[in-house]
């Protein structure tokens, strides 16, 4: 009997990793699951069960090296393996470039970039110690590939992330690691909404802007994080996918 691929999804008590998350358990996976508050992973861990999958809770913390280490060791300890890893946690900010303060530049880093690349480093290490194969898919954005106003610390961050997907490919080819990101445009997911209902105008402006004339859903992007978890996407790596209904095409 072949054993179940294992996941570990940062970030999905809710929102895009929450959908991620269930997605990759309908699709074959074991799934742990990660927040910096283990309480709020509930509702998730009850659909991956639903799905038929075993999910593990994982308290992490991108911020403090430690609790990556702790937290991968967990999702191991729980499942056993993991095979593939989404990093899906990340913080916004919206601001004026001119306004950005030093604290807030750090705490953005710290969990977008700095965080993801020693996540993906435990993994590697995870990995390359095991001798097995396995994939890292990140969470990128169109902002990390063209100029959005008030989005700059954000889009330099996700710019980051997309360039360590090239850079750890070449590097880790070699053990059969895959590294690739997916880069949507704007995701039709709760937090979006709330920030529409606070802005009046903001979405339809939005809107115009997309040849498809809609944003994404978050089980399209999820999808797409499953195809390129899977062994279907053997030969990808290096790839930054972007799934902006054409924004980035003009």
């Amino acid at each position: 009997m072949t054993a179940r691929r294992v996941a570990f999804v940062t970030g999905a008590s809710q929102g895009l990793g929450a959908e991620v998350a269930v997605a990759l358990a309908r699709d074959g996976c074991d799934v742990a699951v990660s927040s910096r508050r283990v309480e709020k992973l509930v509702g998730t861990l009850e659909k991956i069960a639903a799905a038929g999958a075993r999910g593990a809770p994982v308290e992490l913390d991108l911020r403090s090296q430690s609790s990556i280490e702790r937290a991968m060791a967990q999702a191991v300890g729980a499942l056993g393996r993991v095979d593939a890893l989404v990093n899906n946690a990340a913080v916004t900010l919206r601001r004026p470039a001119l306004e950005v303060t030093r604290e807030e530049w750090d705490e953005l880093m710290a969990v977008n970039l700095k965080g993801s690349f020693f996540m993906t480093q435990q993994m590697g290490r995870h990995l390359i110690a095991a001798r097995r194969p396995g994939c890292i898919v990140s969470l990128a954005s169109t902002h990390g590939l063209v100029g959005f106003a008030q989005r700059s610390t954000y889009g330099i961050s996700k710019a980051g992330l997309a360039h360590m997907t090239r850079m750890l490919a070449i590097e880790w080819a070699e053990h059969g690691i895959r590294v690739n990101a997916v880069a949507p445009g704007t995701v039709d997911t709760p937090s979006r909404a709330e920030y529409f209902a606070s802005h009046p105008g903001a979405k339809q402006a939005m809107v115009e802007r997309v040849p498809f004339r809609r944003f994404a859903t978050p089980a399209e992007v999820a999808a797409l994080v499953c195809y390129l978890a899977s062994p279907q996407a053997a030969y990808i790596t290096g790839q930054t996918v972007v799934m902006d209904g054409g924004l980035t095409s003009y």
